[in-house]
């Protein structure tokens, strides 16, 4: 983050793959271009700012500024004036070259966006190695975020004679079952539901109808309420024969949804013997663990506001579950931390009591652990401003093993018995096509393998750390050079 050497500086100034850094002349004052760039990084995944350096082709050139404390003085003062909707604090360092002093400010992603200046139209966000001003979906969406937590629990025109009382008797009967000790057994209807929090002063929350309510109601409140279950006959839309063989029907709210999905998803996994379609399973099912979480998970943390919908998509070789909505924190901060909060609380809890989810934490361990403990493979995360996707890949032999060569470079014929290098399934797939088309562009193999450019950079990031691959001249005229003996 916000800790970059001297040496890093240099590295980063040789790679032109870098998409959280950006560089300026600013010879003698601050460039008024940089505001757009301030507002990017501070929407999307936070950046580094350089004065001091130009471009010069496929390289870069050290000038220096002329009066580095007066540029950082004026900088600075700039991000924390009324110029900004919010006040920014970045990082600031300073580096000694012969021909010059380079200035370098670490923007950080703000928890408060959109973060724009003079004006809300003035919104940017960073998408590969640009600046682009936000649409208004994309700003709505940033605003939403700064309620996130609190959104389903605010009040709606409904009461409970409003609900689905199919879904209210079929969730007593399952908590019964499942968790028979529980308090809540003793409670009648009205009851039941103030204390899971979906109906508060007689009124039904957000939360609550999503769960509980009848499909017109919410139509209501959402416009075109769904999630959506798809199943495709190969391994993307272009090689299927069909665009997809099952489209889930529409059910009356959440709680329904989750039931239908699970009855299709339990088939498509491998299972020691057989389940029903209640998603309970044993600590010798890991992998139906690891779905039910993700299930879960869609749903508790899915932007019901937004244009998107909550989108599963089966493929022959993996599982998608895609998630309106950013999650709150990078995943290495959720992991580590056991993050407990979803954007939806509500739903998490009326899905908790019945053990369907994890009920400390994000379930991601479970979803990690359980799948790998089973498919030998890792789920992949990737997301962007507005959403995030977990791919569960359905076949055992997903994690590859290269051989990295022994003599310099990786060259074939490298000496045997070289370093073994463990690679996702995502990684193995950039892998081959960077064996077939050397000059391929990240464009393409976002293309090609249907995902954005950001997760490209990311698995490309991956591959040159574990000296994989490595990159030959520019972007232009340039090329991709394996380092390994086997592909």
């Amino acid at each position: 983050m916000g800790n970059m050497t001297k040496e890093e500086l240099i590295a980063k100034l040789n790679d032109i793959e870098w998409e959280d850094f950006e560089v300026k002349e600013a010879r003698s004052e601050v460039p008024k271009s940089i505001w757009e760039t301030v507002s990017a990084f501070s929407n999307t995944a936070g950046g580094w700012l350089v004065f001091g350096v130009s471009k010069k082709g496929k390289g870069f050139i050290v000038n220096g500024v002329k009066n580095p404390e007066k540029i950082e003085q004026d900088f600075t003062n700039t991000l924390r004036s009324d110029k900004f909707n919010i006040k920014i604090t970045p990082d600031c360092r300073k580096y000694d070259f012969p021909e010059g002093t380079i200035l370098a400010f670490y923007i950080p992603i703000s928890d408060k966006k959109p973060v724009y200046f003079n004006a809300l139209a003035n919104t940017f966000i960073r998408t590969a190695s640009g600046d682009q001003r936000a649409t208004k979906p994309e700003i709505d969406s940033m605003y939403r975020d700064q309620a996130f937590g609190t959104k389903d629990k605010e009040l709606t025109k409904y009461s409970f004679d409003d609900l689905h009382k199919s879904t209210i008797e079929s969730y007593k009967s399952f908590l019964r079952i499942t968790n028979p000790g529980h308090r809540y057994n003793k409670l009648g209807d009205v009851e039941l539901l103030e204390k899971l929090q979906v109906i508060k002063g007689g009124k039904v929350t957000i939360g609550g109808l999503l769960v509980f309510g009848k499909y017109d109601n919410i139509e209501d409140l959402l416009i075109d309420f769904r999630v959506d279950y798809f199943e495709i006959p190969g391994t993307s839309y272009s090689d299927a024969e069909v665009r997809f063989t099952y489209r889930i029907s529409e059910e009356e709210n959440l709680y329904q949804y989750f039931f239908s999905i699970m009855d299709r998803l339990s088939k498509k996994i491998e299972l020691p013997f057989t389940m029903t379609s209640s998603g309970l399973a044993t600590d010798n099912q890991p992998q139906l663990v690891a779905i039910r979480e993700a299930l879960v998970n869609l749903l508790m943390h899915s932007d019901y506001f937004s244009s998107m919908k909550p989108r599963i998509r089966v493929f022959t070789d993996r599982i998608e579950f895609m998630n309106p909505g950013r999650l709150p924190k990078d995943l290495a901060s959720i992991m580590k931390e056991d993050f407990t909060q979803p954007r939806n609380p509500i739903i998490a809890r009326a899905f908790r009591v019945l053990k369907l989810a994890e009920s400390a934490g994000s379930g991601f361990e479970k979803m990690f652990s359980g799948w790998q403990g089973y498919y030998k493979n890792t789920p992949e995360v990737e997301g962007g401003l507005d959403f995030y996707k977990i791919t569960f890949y359905t076949k055992r032999t997903a994690v590859k093993t290269v051989e990295k060569g022994g003599q310099k470079g990786g060259q074939k014929g490298g000496q045997k018995g070289g370093q073994k290098v463990s690679l996702t399934t995502r990684q193995a797939e950039v892998l081959h096509l960077i064996q077939d088309k050397p000059d391929i562009t990240r464009k393409e193999m976002a293309d090609s393998l249907e995902i954005n450019e950001s997760a490209i950079q990311k698995h490309i990031e991956k591959l040159k750390e574990k000296g994989v691959i490595e990159r030959t001249g520019g972007d232009r005229g340039g090329h991709w050079k394996i380092l390994i003996d086997e592909v």
